[in-house]
């Protein structure tokens, strides 16, 4: 009787198992409601020490020349 889980056909359900897991994060990641957490955390670099962060507006610019 012939070996039924030979290595090659292990390392193809393995492949199959990775990019399917791929393709899924993948879709979680560029789903729409990620969206607003990933806007909040492209924030946390300006973040102020009291959580806020600063607006960058042209009249306060103008304030501080």
């Amino acid at each position: 009787m012939p070996d039924v889980l030979d290595s090659n056909l292990i390392r193809g359900v393995v492949l199959i198992l990775m990019i399917l897991a791929f393709l899924g994060i993948w879709a979680w990641a560029w789903s729409r409601n990620r969206d607003r957490t990933f806007r909040e955390a492209s924030l946390l670099p300006l973040e102020e020490d009291d959580g806020r962060v600063p607006e960058a507006d042209s009249k306060e610019e103008e304030d501080k020349e």
